[in-house]
Formats: C-alpha cells, structure tokens, sequence
C-alpha cells in the first residue's frame, strides 16, 4: 500500500548560499515550497514520487532590493517563471547517507542534480502524526539554468559566483 508524505513547511527550510565579491557568502531563502513523496512503506528508498516546488516570489535574501533584482528577468524570471521544481528519480542509500538523484527545473531549463540526503529517522511527535527528517546538501551552477547575469568590479573580480551551494532541513509528515 502507498504511503503520501507531505512536508511540514513549519519544522522545514530551503536555503541556498552564493559567493558574493568571491570573499563573502550570501544566504536566502525559498519561504514558500512544497514536496510530496510517496513510498510502499517507512523505507524511503522505495520512493515511487518525490516532487519539490519552491516559489520563486518566496525568495528571501534580508535584503528587498536584492530580492527584487533576483525575481526579475536578470536571474530567475519570476514574472515567466513562478516555480522551481525538483523532481527525483534514483534515492540511493547507505545507512543514514544517499543520494537522490533527479531533475532540476529552473527558469525553463531541466538538467539532472544528485544530491546528498542525509536521514535522521522517523520519530511519532505528541500529537500521533508519525514524521520524517532529512538533511539535503548540494551544488549547482546556476548558469547552467540560464541565470547568467553578472557584472565585474573595477578591479576585474566577479560580483557573484555561478557556484550555488543548497541546503535543506525537510520534515515529512506520514500522511493518513
């Protein structure tokens, strides 16, 4: 029997890291995303589904200006493009580490991602509703998924990196 597991956005986070001048990193946020996996049980390797969607006008950087300016048609393109999506296809695991492999789309761009996952168990919290945790860690060049702006400063360094580093704490709820 399938089993639905939804996330609980509040006991999650998506965050993202970005090298700014290449000497300081950036953080942000995605405050608005959903992800749905479905299993055949309480083994997550056996995931016939795993569908992620961040919004893309969630972006929170604790700076509006910057925000603003990663909406716009300059990076993410929110106006055309309201949702990144992540797709998996192969989650692989050894013990509380794997990996998940899958698809990532970004302003209309798809490209396969691996990512490392790690589990940190299934517990039942106080109200009955059994729940799952992870840690996602990953890299991937954002130029790659066509957000190819930048500018270079006087002295020839880059304003910021194609390297962007991901990092997610997931809480999975068992669905009933």
């Amino acid at each position: 029997m399938a089993i639905t597991w939804k996330v609980d956005p509040s006991h999650s986070e998506v965050q993202f890291k970005v090298k700014h001048l290449m000497i300081t990193t950036v953080t942000g946020y995605f405050k608005s995303f959903d992800l749905e996996v479905v299993t055949e049980n309480d083994d997550f390797s056996t995931a016939s589904k795993i569908e992620f969607t961040a919004d893309i006008g969630s972006i929170d950087t604790n700076n509006q200006q910057r925000d603003t300016h990663l909406k716009s048609a300059d990076f993410f393109d929110a106006e055309n493009f309201g949702q990144l999506k992540f797709t998996g296809r192969n989650y692989k695991t050894d013990g509380e580490e794997g990996t998940l492999a899958g698809d990532l789309s970004i302003r209309g761009t798809t490209k396969p991602v691996t990512v490392i996952v790690e589990f940190g168990g299934i517990v039942v919290d106080p109200y009955g509703q059994t729940k799952a945790g992870f840690t996602v860690s990953g890299k991937i060049s954002r130029k790659e998924f066509g957000l190819t702006w930048n500018a270079v400063t006087e002295a020839g360094q880059v304003v910021v990196s194609d390297d962007i580093r991901i990092h997610c704490e997931i809480q999975l709820v068992k669905q009933a």
